[in-house]
């Protein structure tokens, strides 16, 4: 058993209706909030009407460092005291980022892994809390916000403690309006976020615990909100799928969908939910074929096992590959091809991939060869 240590939000609310909390923690938490919504506020109004706002920054695609700059000057200059983020994942990275950008007398990009110089970031943050309107990424119970650097045509993780939400109110009546694209795109993010923590090398028991609990809702719920967006108990489902996958992937770590899917979403700028969710089919047959050949005794493989029967009520692999085919199937899961993704891109995405923080977690190493016929399988 590996040793392990658990972090999460302080508090997490979930349920219908939990949404209703908002007003009291953020005046609790000092009473001067910086909001940041999606690119339509009006979406969000009637849950942030009341709340004592003296900042807002409306976020209209995935959070660049640029956008960091001007959100963080923002909080500053409005004198905020606490950031809420209401919105998708990442409005939510955003949020976090900014919540602990204020107080770090550096550029943004200065604490940034890979391209930056990995400065640490201060130890506190302004107080922040988290409210998801999708069911996909987990960002409210994750301790890393995910921004893309367009000079480098790359996303990278900033990284600290001191980035969990204090409050984390997960309701899943806000993504009953959420489309369909949508809601398939980050429902297969979340069933990702707990397949991958579930097989990594980190996992422990309670991600095991956690990881399987989300599969099993996923597998119940996938479809049924993508095909019925107003099916509360569906939507229900996948916020606990998300929120489990979030919790696994905090305290475990990931693996090569993501480690793809981090450069990919800054080579084409496509959506990350659709990009793990063309990856996750071919990434999860190349795990399981290189395990089967060189590492048979690995727990990866009992864990791959369980997920199946988590997803389907049916034991074995091949009902694991049955579902991710015939879900992908059944949402028109488009390719990486449709998604902006060139074949004389795969070999420069291998590379910068196989140097990701999430390729660590991956429970066998893939090559090179493994990680180009993924993506030529994903295509």
């Amino acid at each position: 058993m590996n040793a392990f240590t658990f972090a999460t939000a302080t508090t997490i609310a979930f349920g219908a209706g939990v949404v209703a909390q908002l007003d009291a923690h953020s005046r609790r938490l000092g009473g001067r909030a910086f909001l940041i919504t999606g690119g339509s506020p009006d979406r969000t109004a009637q849950f942030t009407a009341s709340l004592p706002v003296v900042g807002t920054y409306a976020l209209p695609g995935e959070p660049t460092f640029e956008d960091a700059r001007d959100a963080v000057a923002a909080a500053r200059a409005a004198g905020a005291d606490n950031v809420i983020g209401i919105g998708g994942g990442a409005v939510l990275d955003l949020a976090k980022a900014v919540a602990i950008l204020v107080l770090s007398d550096a550029d943004p990009m200065e604490h940034a892994e890979v391209i930056g110089a990995g400065r640490p970031l201060p130890g506190r943050a302004l107080p922040f809390i988290a409210v998801p309107t999708t069911a996909g990424t987990g960002s409210e119970v994750t301790a890393n916000a995910v921004l893309t650097s367009v000079e480098h045509r790359v996303k990278v993780s900033l990284r600290s403690p001191a980035m969990l939400a204090d409050v984390a109110l997960v309701d899943p009546q806000l993504a009953l309006s959420c489309p369909p694209l949508v809601t398939a795109h980050s429902g297969m993010d979340a069933i990702t976020q707990c397949l991958e923590p579930l097989t990594s090398r980190f996992a422990n028991p309670m991600v095991d615990a956690l990881s399987t609990a989300g599969l099993r809702a996923g597998g119940r719920a996938m479809v049924r909100a993508v095909e019925n967006g107003d099916d509360l108990e569906a939507r229900t489902d996948m916020a606990l799928c998300s929120l489990m996958g979030g919790l696994s992937l905090a305290n475990a770590k990931l693996g090569a969908v993501h480690g793809l899917a981090g450069v990919l979403g800054g080579v084409t700028g496509a959506p990350h939910g659709a990009i793990c969710a063309a990856l996750l089919r071919s990434t999860t047959a190349a795990n399981i074929a290189a395990l089967q050949e060189r590492d048979p005794r690995n727990p990866a493989l009992d864990a791959y096992a369980r997920a199946a029967e988590a997803l389907t009520g049916e034991p074995g692999l091949p009902a694991l590959d049955a579902w991710l085919r015939a879900v992908q199937n059944r949402l028109g899961i488009a390719g990486l091809a449709a998604l902006g993704v060139r074949a004389e891109d795969h070999g420069g995405v291998v590379d910068v991939a196989m140097q990701s923080s999430s390729m660590q977690g991956n429970p066998v190493d893939l090559s090179a060869d493994e990680l180009l016929h993924v993506l030529q399988m994903s295509s």
